[in-house]
């Protein structure tokens, strides 16, 4: 039988994690969530306490649920949120997230603040043994056959030299895993200068998220719980001249407000604010050989449609799992091209989706400026009621319509029509009746690969052949009572019979009506276990 185990050299760690931000601490509770123990540095020395991103999508919540954390996160955060357009005198309630979201236990944009998701998650880590090692700084790295070589300055200027098999770089847009990997950073910067601030503000309906329209942009009031009860972001007037790092006053923050607000709102008691440029950028490549970049280091874009953070964690879920069976020898190491093939359009799409979002926010030109004033309010409450192209729009900023249809992770045996194809994310459906009742992804959420064989013509002996040949595959039968909706989600009739092979993120990876084709994908993918 063989195996892909990595040679061991002397007392390495098998993944080095640079980044302690969402997308580094989501990477190393991915990564031991699979039975691999991360190592995680960041230069800082303490965890982010600012906002910053404040919106969780809820296919990041859903690849969060299996390390047992999307509760607190929805406990601790604000998922009932409505959205306010205020524009030519009028306030247009719109709904948010209320279609097109039927397969999934989170039907909304969560609201809660960077700092903490960050401290959620980092205090899984500390549950599971794994520190975050602060004040630490990568500043050298040295690819190897079998290692990288990674050199440690530590706050006390003491050097470590540390070997991995493998790097990953979280270190968000400046990264220096990237940078040292020669891997080159394309895009651009937006003229604009913005203002961020978290505040209390008197004169907006509570529990709501605002937007202001006017000629000149749009005002933005976020709802948050902590450290402060709202989020601002305005854009400066195209000439003003203040530069990034100027220190932000209450007062021209005020000021800034009335242009947008008619002086409606009132604002007091900062936590936070500070002046920034939004960039758009994307690596060229997310791998250097042994080195992989996700996050920032890889794509940054605005902040429209509350992208950034939820790409970046699922960037982790993507490459983790991979990692580990590479690393347990239960996959081959040419699953790690896959992750570059799967994400890339990914973080492409998302950089083109909120760069329109911001050109249509941010424009002066005087069409787009009468579009955004005089045509929106009377535009939008006819578009509320395309029941359709909402429930589209919803779901792809909800980002449950990711899908890796052509990677070469993704099969489909001939001969399938309709429902489901391989690529596609698994739906959330209920299981089970009475006291027993679950959900498909409550079902599937123990690490590794599953198996849902659906029908009833599947014989004891083939199962049980199936699972000593696979071992590390679960198999589930779904037939009978309590499973037509997870067949009708799948797109299955109840006397069909089919076979949908689960990745460990979640994602069909082959989809079938009989066993052969399936062992073909499991030679091939899962070789030391077929």
């Amino acid at each position: 039988m063989n195996t892909y185990r990595e040679p061991m050299t002397a007392d390495p760690a098998e993944v080095l994690v640079a980044g302690a931000g969402p997308t580094g601490l989501a990477m190393a509770a991915f990564l031991a969530g699979q039975g691999v123990r991360p190592r995680i540095i960041d230069r800082n020395l303490d965890r982010a306490h600012e906002s910053r991103a404040l919106a969780i999508q809820p296919r990041t919540l859903e690849v969060l649920a299996p390390l047992g954390i999307s509760d607190e996160l929805v406990r601790l955060g604000n998922p009932n949120v409505q959205l306010r357009l205020h524009a030519g005198g009028k306030v247009l309630s719109v709904p948010m997230f209320d279609l097109g979201l039927a397969d999934t236990a989170y039907r909304y944009l969560l609201f809660l603040s960077q700092a903490e998701t960050e401290r959620v998650l980092a205090q899984h880590l500390d549950t599971k043994g794994i520190p975050v090692e602060r004040g630490v700084e990568l500043i050298a790295l040295q690819p190897g056959p079998h290692t990288v070589t990674a050199t440690l300055r530590h706050q006390d200027g003491a050097i470590e030299q540390l070997s991995a098999r493998y790097v990953i770089g979280c270190d968000g847009g400046h990264s220096t895993v990237r940078q040292l990997s020669g891997i080159a950073f394309e895009g651009s910067s937006y003229p604009q200068t913005f203002v961020l601030a978290d505040l209390q503000a008197a004169g907006i309906e509570s529990g709501a998220a605002h937007v202001f329209l006017s000629g000149n942009g749009m005002l933005f009031f976020f709802p948050l719980v902590t450290p402060a009860s709202w989020r601002l972001l305005v854009m400066r007037p195209k000439h003003d001249p203040t530069p990034p790092g100027a220190l932000v006053s209450l007062p021209e923050v005020q000021a800034l407000c009335d242009a947008y607000t008619d002086g409606i709102v009132r604002l007091r008691d900062p936590v936070w604010m500070t002046n920034f440029r939004l960039h758009h950028r994307a690596a060229k490549h997310y791998r250097a050989g042994r080195v992989f970049l996700a996050g920032d280091a890889a794509h940054i874009h605005s902040p429209a449609g509350a992208q950034g953070m939820n790409t970046g964690i699922q960037d982790a879920a993507n490459l983790a799992w991979k990692l580990a069976g590479t690393l347990h020898g239960t996959t081959p190491p040419s699953i790690l091209d896959t992750y570059e093939i799967e994400r890339a359009p990914i973080g492409r799409r998302v950089l083109r989706m909120s760069d329109r979002a911001f050109s249509i926010a941010t424009s002066t030109n005087p069409m787009v400026r009468f579009a955004r004033t005089r045509l929106a309010p009377a535009i939008i409450p006819l578009a509320l009621k395309a029941n359709r192209a909402r429930a589209y729009l919803f779901r792809t900023v909800s980002q449950l319509g990711i899908s890796y249809r052509n990677s070469p992770l993704s099969a489909n045996a001939r001969g399938i029509h309709g429902g489901l194809k391989a690529g596609e994310r698994l739906p959330d459906a209920s299981l089970g009746a009475g006291e027993e009742v679950t959900s498909l992804h409550e079902l599937t959420a123990p690490p590794g690969w599953h198996l849902l064989l659906c029908g009833h013509d599947w014989h004891t002996d083939q199962i049980s052949l199936l699972e000593r040949r696979t071992g590390v595959v679960v198999v589930h039968h779904l037939y009978g009572p309590g499973f037509e909706e997870a067949l009708h989600r799948l797109g299955v009739r109840p006397t069909q019979q089919e076979v949908f092979l689960i990745r460990p993120d979640g994602h069909i990876g082959f989809r079938g009506s009989e066993l052969g084709g399936l062992k073909s994908y499991l030679d091939h993918w899962l070789p030391a276990h077929s």
